[in-house]
C-alpha cells in the first residue's frame, strides 16, 4: 500500500505509486467510485467517501446538502449518495449527487471543504419539508454550528422554490433542543395551533441547585410534555403501561404527558387530544385550532 495509508487514490495515483491494475482488482483494494480506490482494510465511513468523491470532482467542489449536514452534526434523512456542490463543470458518477451552485461561504470539517451551516440549511430547502428543516436547524444549533438568528438572517430574503418554507423553518428553530424527536413533538403542537412550549425547561431548588429538566413545558401552568425514546423495556406493552402510570402522577404538582414514537408517527391526533386534555386539567385554554399539522404528521 502506498504511503497515503487508507486515503483514497485515483487509478492514476495508484499506478504512479506502483500499484498494478491487477492489484486494484484484487482483494487488497476496494473501489469506492469509478476510478477511485482505497485499501480494503479501511473503514469506509462518510468522511472517506467524501474525500474519494472530491478526488474526481472539479476544483473548488465542496461537500453540501445531506452530506455536509451529517459531517457537521446536523440531522437529516439518510442519503446513499455523496452530495457535492460544484462552482464550475459537472460530475456524473454513480453514488455522487453533484450540482452546480454559488457558495456564499465555506467551512472545513477535519480538512474536508463543506458548505457553511447556513448554506447547508438553505441548500436543502428544495429537498426537505418544513419539519425536517426545523429538525436540521435545531440540530445544527445544538452542534454549535449556527444560531437561530443567523439562520433567520440567511433566509429572510430568499426567493424561488423552497424560499418560503426555509424562512418559516428558520423562525421555528430553537436553542437547547436535545433530540430530533423533541423537535418533531414541539412542531406537532405548534402546527396544531397550540401554544408553543418552552424548550428544555429547568426547575431549580430553593438553594439554586438544579433539580429536574423537562423536554417541553408550560412553566406557568406546571405542565410538562416529555418524549420517551427508551428501547430497553422488557416488552412494548409493559413500556406503554409504565408510560400510562407516569402520566397519571403529579411530580411536585407538575402534570406530565409522556409521548412515545408512535404518538408522533402513528397516532399524532391522539397525542394532540392527550395534550389538550392535560391543558384543560391545569387550567389552560388550549385547543387544536389549525389542521396544518395533518400535512406533516399523517399517521397511519
Amino acid at each position: 500500500m502506498p504511503d497515503e495509508g487508507f486515503e483514497p487514490l485515483t487509478y492514476r495515483e495508484a499506478l504512479a505509486a506502483g500499484v498494478t491494475p491487477g492489484q486494484l482488482r484484487g482483494p487488497g483494494y476496494r473501489r469506492l467510485f469509478t476510478n477511485v480506490y482505497c485499501d480494503a482494510r479501511a473503514d469506509v465511513d462518510l468522511a472517506l467517501r467524501v474525500r474519494a468523491a472530491l478526488k474526481i470532482a472539479p476544483d473548488g467542489a465542496v461537500a453540501s446538502r445531506h452530506t455536509a449536514a451529517e459531517l457537521i452534526g446536523g440531522v437529516v434523512p439518510s442519503s446513499a449518495d455523496v452530495h457535492l456542490t460544484l462552482p464550475t463543470g459537472r460530475l456524473r458518477v454513480d453514488g455522487i449527487d453533484a450540482r452546480r451552485g454559488a457558495l456564499t461561504s465555506e467551512a472545513r470539517w477535519r480538512g474536508i471543504p463543506v458548505t457553511s451551516a447556513e448554506d447547508t440549511f438553505t441548500g436543502l430547502g428544495c429537498d426537505l419539508g418544513l419539519v425536517d428543516l426545523v429538525v436540521l436547524g435545531d440540530s445544527l444549533v445544538k452542534a454549535g454550528r449556527t444560531t437561530p438568528e443567523r439562520l433567520r438572517a440567511r433566509t429572510v430574503k430568499l426567493g424561488g422554490k423552497g424560499g418560503a418554507t426555509l424562512r418559516r423553518a428558520a423562525t421555528l428553530v430553537r436553542v437547547g433542543v436535545d433530540s430530533p424527536m423533541e423537535s418533531r413533538l414541539r412542531l406537532l403542537l405548534v402546527l396544531a395551533g397550540l401554544p408553543e412550549p418552552v424548550v428544555n425547561h429547568v426547575e431549580y431548588r430553593e438553594d439554586g441547585s438544579w433539580e429536574r429538566r423537562f423536554d417541553l413545558a408550560y412553566p406557568h401552568h406546571r405542565l410538562a410534555i416529555e418524549y420517551d425514546g427508551r428501547q430497553h423495556a422488557e416488552t412494548q406493552a409493559q413500556w406503554e403501561r409504565d408510560v400510562d402510570r407516569r402520566e397519571g402522577l403529579d411530580t411536585d404538582s407538575w402534570r406530565l404527558v409522556v409521548v412515545l414514537a408512535k404518538g408522533i408517527y402513528r397516532e399524532p391526533e391522539r397525542t394532540l387530544e392527550r395534550v389538550v386534555a392535560a391543558m384543560r386539567d391545569v387550567g389552560m385554554a388550549g385547543r387544536v385550532s389549525s389542521d396544518e399539522w395533518r400535512l406533516h404528521f399523517r399517521g397511519y
